[in-house]
C-alpha cells in the first residue's frame, strides 16, 4: 500500500472527523433527564435530521442509513476500496449468513439485510442461489460454495454461522496482508486473537467438544489455535489463568474473574482495545489508518448513543448508563 496514495483522502476524514460527538456532549446526554432532552441535544449535531417527535423509536434505522451513506462516500473517495471492507467485511458476512438460511428455510430476511457500500443484496443473493457470481470476490464464493456443500448434507442451521465467521476471519488476514500496512495487520491480527479468546470462554462455558472448537476457531492469529483446544475440557478457571499469562492478559483483565468471566466486560475490553490502536492513527498523515480510525469511531458513537437511548426509555439510572458505555474512538 502506497502511503502516499491517502494524502488526499485523509483531509477529508480529519474533516469528518470534526462532526463526531465530543466527550462533553456524550456526558451530557447521559445526564439528560429525558429521551426528549436528550433528543434536544441532538439538534445540535450531526444527528439533528433524526430527531422528531418520537424519533426514538427510529432511532435504530435512521442510524442505519446514517452508515449506508458513509460507507458509500468512502468506497467512492478511497483509492484501495478493501481497505474500507476491511472494517465492513463484518456485514457482509452478517448477510452472507442471513441470506443462506433464508433460502434453506424458504422464508424472506430481506429486512435484515445491512448495506456494507460495497456488495449489493441481490448480488449475494444470486451468488448463494447460483453458486456462480461475476461480482463477488473469490474468497466470498469459498465460504458460499462450503456452506452450500454442508447444507446439503445437514439442517443444523448453526453450521452456517460457524463457517461464515471462520471464513471471516480468514479473508480479515488474507486481505491485511494484501493492503500491505504493518499497523493495520497488527490491528487485524490482535483482532482475531481476541475473537477466539471469547469463542474459547463460551465454547468452556456451554460445554463444547473439542471437535467443535475445532471447527469454530480461527487460524490466522498469533496464538495458534491448537493452544486453545486443549481447555475444551478443562474448567474455566484453567483457561484464565491462561490469559493472564498470555499476550492479552492485561488487555482482558477487568472481565476476568476467579472461576469466570464477564463477557460484557470481555466484549468491552476488546472493543477499548482496538480504539486505542486507532487511536495512533491521529499521527498518522498520509496511510491508512485515520480512516478505519474513523470508521471504528462512528461505529463506537452509535452504540454509545443506542446505549444512552435505550437508558432514558427503560429508566435507567445515570450510573447504570454510563458503565454500558464504550470508549469513545477518537
Amino acid at each position: 500500500m502506497k502511503q502516499a496514495s491517502y494524502h488526499t483522502v485523509n483531509p477529508l476524514i480529519r474533516g469528518k472527523e470534526l462532526e463526531l460527538l465530543s466527550q462533553e456532549t456524550i456526558d451530557r446526554l447521559i445526564q439528560a433527564a429525558t429521551v426528549e432532552e436528550v433528543g434536544q441535544l441532538l439538534m445540535t449535531t450531526i444527528y439533528r435530521e433524526f430527531i422528531y417527535e418520537g424519533f426514538e423509536h427510529d432511532f435504530e434505522k435512521n442510524l442505519a442509513i446514517q452508515r449506508s451513506r458513509l460507507f458509500r462516500w468512502l468506497v467512492e473517495i478511497t483509492p484501495q476500496k478493501e481497505l474500507v471492507w476491511i472494517y465492513t467485511m463484518r456485514y457482509t458476512f452478517h448477510n452472507l449468513k442471513v441470506f443462506s438460511k433464508a433460502l434453506f428455510i424458504g422464508e424472506e430476511l430481506d429486512h435484515l439485510f445491512i448495506d456494507d457500500g460495497l456488495y449489493e443484496k441481490e448480488w449475494l443473493k444470486e451468488a448463494i442461489s447460483s453458486g456462480t457470481s461475476t461480482r463477488l470476490p473469490a474468497l466470498l464464493m469459498d465460504s458460499i460454495h462450503e456452506v452450500n456443500e454442508y447444507l446439503e448434507e445437514s439442517t443444523i442451521l448453526q453450521g452456517i454461522d460457524v463457517i461464515y465467521d471462520r471464513h471471516f476471519l480468514t479473508a480479515q488476514r488474507q486481505l491485511g496482508e494484501k493492503l500491505n500496512s504493518p499497523e493495520l495487520l497488527e490491528e487485524i491480527i490482535a483482532f482475531i486473537d481476541l475473537t477466539n479468546i471469547s469463542t474459547v470462554a463460551r465454547g468452556i462455558r456451554q460445554n463444547r467438544s473439542t471437535a467443535f472448537m475445532t471447527s469454530v476457531l480461527s487460524s490466522s492469529g498469533s496464538i495458534k489455535k491448537e493452544t486453545y483446544l486443549p481447555y475444551s475440557e478443562k474448567p474455566m478457571k484453567e483457561f484464565i489463568l491462561f490469559l493472564k499469562d498470555s499476550p492479552y492478559g492485561q488487555i482482558v483483565a477487568p472481565a476476568l474473574k476467579e472461576k469466570t468471566i464477564d463477557f460484557v466486560s470481555l466484549e468491552a475490553c476488546t472493543e477499548n482495545y482496538l480504539t486505542s490502536q486507532y487511536q495512533q492513527a491521529q499521527t498518522e498523515a498520509f496511510g491508512p489508518l485515520p480512516l478505519l480510525a474513523f470508521l471504528h469511531a462512528k461505529e463506537i458513537e452509535a452504540k454509545n448513543l443506542r446505549t444512552i437511548i435505550v437508558g432514558k426509555r427503560g429508566n435507567f439510572s445515570t450510573s447504570m448508563i454510563r458503565e454500558r458505555m464504550r470508549q469513545l474512538g477518537l
